[in-house]
């Protein structure tokens, strides 16, 4: 007669209290993973080998294992909070040491790095220019050392805009007559048709008033296009030449009977006198002046689209983080360029990770190395969601009945020592 099973159960009940205790302190935890604790009986063994009518020893603890299935998505006011949409963790670095989360609670440190409240460094890819580098560093959105601005492009210079100068569609009405006055003049209305404007900007990101017009001419389907351009200080507009330097005979818009334009794009050379300085103050700008798909039919002028590749200038305004786990960042100048990347480390086996507390898990043995991914790539590395985080796993009643269950364990294994000990009470008053 022993107390030995009751005493296994009494341990093995205050380890599964421990565990329902901690999943209920961490049930509003961000990125908490609920463990469970697994137990299993105890067996002593023979001598002459296993008997068929063995009485165990008990039980035991052989494992508390962390259920990482996903948690519910809580939407916030803070743009770098992040939750991870399915599988992977993110990758932070304390001073080199590597260890892995799935609280997406992150901010900006003095230095223009992502970090965790603990001062850890978000890993993933830096953007340079716009330009992801596909090597993993820690994640940084600005460098107080150096201006974080968006330096001015002039217009015609976006290397990476889908297409450079200025880029017009537009209809002209074949309705409409030759103007009145035959010489054409931008401060007289009679003398033109239509026309529209846009911004362009310069080499030191000094805006523009870039102004055309359309004059119907007495040649078939055939319209001509005037330009003006104000300095930055909005001096009276100076011509400026769609076609060859030197004259104010501009280009010409040619369409065929179907309304289609048949002629080629503009070439506009603009020097530092049209450009309102003096000097070689600025670059000279040249950049083409596109039609292509403009119409003439017999509708109603319209200005389809309008767009030029050139800005000014821009500070960092905000930011957000894309379901790929890119941050994008938006500038005063209505620029946005990628300014970073966040990837996803998985495991083979994520219940083989060693937590060290604060939300956060190191890589061993048991869990295999970290396949890093970008997020959405594939099962294992969920997209992300940009100002949400990912709540606790625990479900509260669940865990309320387990302590429930727990302690009635607890409670019968007493009843088994009492019980024992009233026998052996029994036995020495026998004497």
């Amino acid at each position: 007669m022993g107390f030995q099973q009751g005493l296994s159960g009494l341990n093995a009940s205050s380890r599964s209290l421990d565990v329902t205790g901690n999943n209920v302190a961490n049930a509003s935890t961000v990125g908490f993973k609920q463990s469970r604790a697994e137990f299993a009986d105890v067996y002593a063994n023979s001598l002459v080998g296993a008997g068929t009518n063995s009485i165990g020893l008990g039980t035991k603890v052989v494992d508390v294992t962390q259920q990482f299935t996903q948690g519910g998505i809580t939407v916030t006011n803070n743009p770098l909070d992040v939750a991870i949409n399915g599988g992977g963790f993110f990758r932070v670095s304390n001073g080199g040491d590597i260890s892995y989360s799935r609280n997406g609670q992150f901010q900006l440190d003095k230095n223009g790095y992502v970090v965790t409240a603990e001062g850890y460094r978000l890993q993933g890819y830096q953007g340079t220019s716009g330009v992801l580098t596909p090597i993993v560093t820690d994640v940084r959105l600005f460098d107080p050392a150096n201006t974080s601005d968006v330096p001015a492009v002039a217009t015609g210079q976006n290397v990476t805009a889908a297409f450079q100068g200025i880029q017009a569609v537009v209809n002209l009405d074949s309705r409409e007559a030759v103007p009145a006055t035959a010489v054409f003049n931008f401060a007289d209305p009679t003398s033109y048709n239509r026309s529209t404007a846009i911004s362009t900007y310069d080499s030191l990101g000094n805006a523009h008033t870039y102004q055309m017009y359309f004059v119907k001419t007495a040649a078939a389907n055939t319209w001509t296009v005037y330009a003006t351009l104000t300095n930055p200080a909005g001096a009276v507009p100076v011509f400026t030449d769609l076609s060859a330097a030197g004259t104010v005979s501009l280009g010409n818009l040619v369409f065929n009977t179907s309304g289609i334009l048949t002629s080629a794009p503009f070439a506009e050379s603009l020097t530092d006198a049209e450009q309102g300085y003096v000097g070689a103050i600025v670059t000279p700008q040249a950049f083409p002046v596109d039609f292509s798909n403009s119409t003439q039919f017999g509708s109603n002028y319209k200005v389809n689209t309008l767009n030029q590749d050139g800005y000014t200038t821009g500070s960092l305004a905000g930011f957000n983080v894309g379901a790929d786990g890119v941050i994008v960042g938006r500038y005063t100048n209505g620029i946005s360029q990628d300014l970073a990347q966040i990837t996803l480390d998985s495991f083979r086996n994520p219940q083989g990770l060693q937590p060290i507390g604060n939300n956060q898990w190191v890589e061993t043995s048991e869990s295999g190395a970290a396949l890093n991914q970008t997020p959405g790539t594939d099962g294992n590395h969920g997209p992300l969601q940009g100002a949400a985080t990912e709540d606790s796993n625990v479900d509260l009643t669940q865990e309320l009945v387990n302590m429930i269950i727990a302690q009635r364990v607890y409670q019968a294994n007493a009843q088994t020592i009492k019980t024992q000990d009233s026998i052996l009470q029994t036995i020495v008053n026998l004497r």
